[in-house]
């Protein structure tokens, strides 16, 4: 059958295809997001044969069938995930470079072991490297089988002939389809990719995990429908440099999202957290000016984190304000707060305010943390050490804390 190729415009944010570039899309409304890729249209005009719609059936005659889910061996992550995978499920889990998304997975597929085989396909790392990987987190499970491939058509085909109980792609961004003469990790590639691999796992009742790339602000890399086609999407945060890890989901369709779990990242592999705030405040000094103790809550688990705040005389005309944990605008906010209402000279003062661990923390209820750190370093007046605060500061706040 002859085929003609022409170019498309396709937006990177949704999918939304366009036969002309635009500037904004008429979609998402996100600018500068399109970019040209390659189509392939049939060019022959036989007529399609039209095929034979679902059978309609009333919606409380269907039977409620009970939801099996499959224990990762990490409670921390069932707790995540609402119990454990759930038996068929596509899930994406995505996170930065080096943040240990493929360590914790390979600990998932040894502790899958008794529960069936599992298909380990990797696109970015040959055999040898995947071995090494899991001699070093002493995984002994026989049942884990390696396939190198990236061809979406040679996957299939060895699924269906091995028919395994966990399929593991990582990453989509790696896999491509013939059909598809754009790149690997392009719009249409990721789309395309990721539909025959939710076909796959749902017609065979096959538990799959996919591997994300993430971009520079911290989103899956690839067109945001990629997230509204899967059934889970889970992140990996914290910072490289750091050895904790934070796996929250952002999507659901099985359990709530409002759970996260905590690890830390050691010689022998992701080791679960059961008492976050024990482990991160444990190292804390007493009687230490800009020091105090915050209760943030992460999901539906409170947590006891330390905030730093260290305040200096600034050398230059404009004083820096550096944010780590926190988001930078609302330290700025919260400095202008303890200028107005509580008096304190902070112009000429250069703030730098941490949270420890590496822990990333939105929450307005550490509003209160961050100011009494600042005012403490300011005053050079430690808090004392038995004393937990918790509140947000509003701008029109009119209580001094001197």
């Amino acid at each position: 059958m002859a085929k003609a190729l022409s170019s498309i415009f396709v937006c990177n944010n949704c999918g939304y295809e366009s036969p002309k570039w635009l500037g904004k899309c008429p979609a998402c409304n996100e600018w500068n997001t399109f970019i040209e890729e390659k189509a392939i249209k049939n060019a022959s005009t036989k007529q399609v044969s039209i095929k034979k719609a679902a059978e309609v059936t009333s919606l409380n005659s269907i039977e409620k069938k009970e939801i099996v889910r499959i224990k990762s061996g990490f409670d921390e992550l069932d707790r995540v995930l609402g119990g454990g995978f759930v038996n068929g499920s596509l899930t994406l889990l995505g996170g930065e470079p080096g943040i240990g998304k493929s360590t914790l997975i390979l600990q998932i597929c040894d502790k899958f072991n008794g529960e069936g085989k599992v298909l380990y396909v990797s696109g970015e790392e040959s055999a040898e490297q995947i071995k090494i990987r899991a001699d070093r987190l002493n995984i002994r499970n026989d049942n884990i089988m390696f396939l190198g491939e990236t061809d979406i058509n040679v996957i299939e085909s060895t699924i269906e002939e091995m028919k395994p109980k966990l399929v593991i792609i990582d990453s989509i961004q790696t896999m491509y389809s013939d059909e598809i003469t754009s790149a690997p990790g392009s719009v249409s590639q990721v789309r395309e990719i990721t539909a025959k691999i939710m076909k796959i796992c749902k017609m065979q009742n096959i538990t799959t995990i996919i591997i994300g790339h993430v971009t520079k602000d911290g989103n899956i890399a690839g067109p945001r429908v990629l997230e509204h086609m899967v059934d889970t999407v889970l992140y990996l945060e914290g910072e490289r440099y750091f050895s904790y890890r934070i796996l929250r989901g952002v999507k659901n369709r099985f359990g709530s999202t409002n759970e996260i779990g905590m690890f830390e990242m050691r010689g022998e592999g992701m080791c679960e957290i059961t008492n976050p705030s024990s482990v991160l405040i444990s190292e804390r000094e007493e009687k230490v000016s800009g020091s105090v103790i915050v209760a943030s809550l992460e999901g539906t688990r409170p947590m006891l984190v330390e905030v730093q705040a260290l305040t200096s005389p600034t050398v230059f005309g404009l004083p820096r304000r550096t944010a780590n944990g926190i988001d930078y605008n609302r330290l700025t906010l919260l400095m202008a707060v303890l200028e107005k209402k509580a008096g304190l000279n902070l112009g000429s003062q250069d703030v730098y305010v941490n949270v420890v661990g590496g822990i990333k923390i939105n929450e307005p209820a550490i509003d209160l943390g961050v100011v009494l750190s600042v005012a403490s370093s300011y005053k050079n007046i430690p808090i004392n050490d038995d004393i937990v605060v918790f509140g947000e500061v509003r701008t029109y706040w009119r209580n001094k804390i001197c």
